[in-house]
């Protein structure tokens, strides 16, 4: 395949692989899909900056700095829950590309039927405890949200959480796609679904809906993006692989959630670890010092998204070439993208750090008090992520993980407690500063100890999941 046909596949529809398209993918012809993801994924994130650039201003004028701060703590917690999958997704993308390298559809098939058939069933149970129990909930306690924005915690959780709820299912068309290297539609598709809040919020503002309503407006995007992907993939794209029930499998079954368990409880680690600041700093300081916090975290968590989308596909290709025993491959293109990740975010949050002051003002009229500490933190916060980025999709794509939950466990139970006394003696600033010096203590360690397990054993993936 020529290099400018990958590039059209950014904009238009593969044809879909067949076996003799898969059964042979040489080293080349890889790292030219790798490259092509990534350039799509840089131009596509470019375009999908635009949404909380726009969003921010105007959530902010909406909902009002104490509402906003309640939105953003309901976002935290709403995203501690990303473990709601059981980490069937990252299971399922781990297994999927040792299919790919060999052209095994029909087990393919059977592993993304399987999966489907597991997370509607978890989606559907989820939501039925959520709405009945809602009631008997203490949100406001639980959020430390007081007067109006305390009325507002139930219908925001709610909202928030159901449609996170309801895109479970729905964004295993992600791991598809990134399994089957078509990272370049996948990210054109997600940067849509992101500006599609754009307009839906606006709507909502233009018509005057409640507080709630607005918020609702601004979750609905991905499910409706990842729905309409999902008819583009398996109507158009990879027929092959649209899932059926009777194509659900027991034994490929019992494989995902035997791998998936330890995704799982990964997951509920880094959620935590990773979304608890907002929290935090709710029960420690003020609102307003929440929304200080999560507006700049918001402007610096750009960096780290694309630092992200530009390292996952190196999951699937990593896992490709480990399948076909490249282990210099992986070797180095590890090495090259450890230098990469680490350069962007150098320079993009560097330049954040000097910028960001005077752009919150301009942007979203806040002005932080002991800004300039508060931001060189996210800073260091997201250089570190970024290094460490390349060491852990090794790990994922051979389903070692031991070593990664080593680590971020290490992180979360000593982060939090140094957190919370640095947050009530020095202030907001000192959140990120304490979470970057922690992992590197932490979570570093055991990056690189499983990174070199790895190349070193191959065969560690069987090992992780007997």
């Amino acid at each position: 395949m020529s290099l400018s046909r990958e590039v059209a596949t950014s904009v238009r529809a593969e044809p879909p692989l067949t076996t003799a398209d898969t059964d042979v993918l040489p080293a080349r012809d890889r790292q030219r899909r790798l490259l092509t993801g990534m350039a799509a994924t840089v131009l596509c994130r470019a375009v999908g900056v635009v949404t909380p650039l726009v969003l921010i201003p105007v959530m902010l004028a909406e909902l009002g700095p104490n509402l906003y701060g309640l939105w953003a703590a309901v976002g935290a917690l709403t995203a501690m829950a990303a473990f709601a999958d059981l980490g069937l997704g990252n299971g399922l993308m781990t297994r999927l590309a040792p299919c790919f390298a060999t052209g095994d559809t029909a087990r393919a098939r059977r592993y993304v039927s399987s999966a489907y058939v597991l997370l509607t069933g978890i989606a559907v149970l989820i939501l039925l405890c959520l709405w009945s129990a809602s009631p008997l909930v203490p949100w406001s306690g639980l959020i430390g949200a007081d007067g109006p924005a305390g009325a507002e915690a139930e219908p925001f959780m709610l909202a928030c959480l159901t449609a996170f709820v309801v895109n479970v299912p729905l964004s295993l068309v992600v791991r598809v796609q990134f399994a089957y290297q078509q990272v370049a539609q996948s990210n054109l598709w997600q940067a849509l679904g992101g500006l599609s809040a754009v307009p839906l919020v606006l709507l909502a503002v233009h018509v005057d809906m409640p507080p709630v309503g607005v918020v609702t407006a601004s979750v609905t995007g991905p499910v409706l993006t990842n729905l309409l992907t999902s008819c583009w993939v398996y109507g158009r794209a990879l027929p092959q692989l649209r899932p059926r029930l009777r194509a659900a499998d027991r034994g490929e079954a019992r494989e995902l959630v035997a791998l998936g368990g330890l995704f799982f409880l990964l997951t509920i680690v880094m959620s935590v670890a990773n979304n608890a600041d907002s929290l935090l700093i709710a029960h420690v300081l003020q609102m307003r010092d929440v929304t200080d916090f999560a507006v700049a975290a918001r402007l610096f968590a750009q960096v780290g998204i694309l630092v992200s989308l530009v390292n996952v596909p190196l999951w699937t290709a990593n896992g490709d070439a480990l399948a076909r025993g490249e282990i210099d491959w992986v070797r180095r293109t590890s090495r090259r993208m450890t230098i990469v990740s680490s350069s962007m975010a150098v320079v993009l949050g560097g330049g954040l750090v000097f910028a960001g002051g005077p752009l919150l003002g301009a942007w979203a009229g806040i002005r932080l008090e002991g800004g300039g500490l508060l931001l060189a933190g996210l800073a260091c916060w997201w250089v570190l992520l970024a290094a460490m980025s390349p060491c852990f999709m090794v790990q994922n794509a051979a389903g070692v993980i031991r070593p990664q939950l080593l680590g971020w466990t290490a992180y979360l139970a000593v982060s939090i407690p140094l957190k919370w006394y640095a947050a009530g003696r020095y202030g907001v600033a000192a959140v990120p500063i304490t979470g970057a010096l922690v992992y590197l203590l932490t979570v570093v360690p055991g990056a690189l100890h499983g990174y070199r397990a790895v190349l070193n054993d191959p065969a560690a993936t069987a090992k992780e999941t007997d």
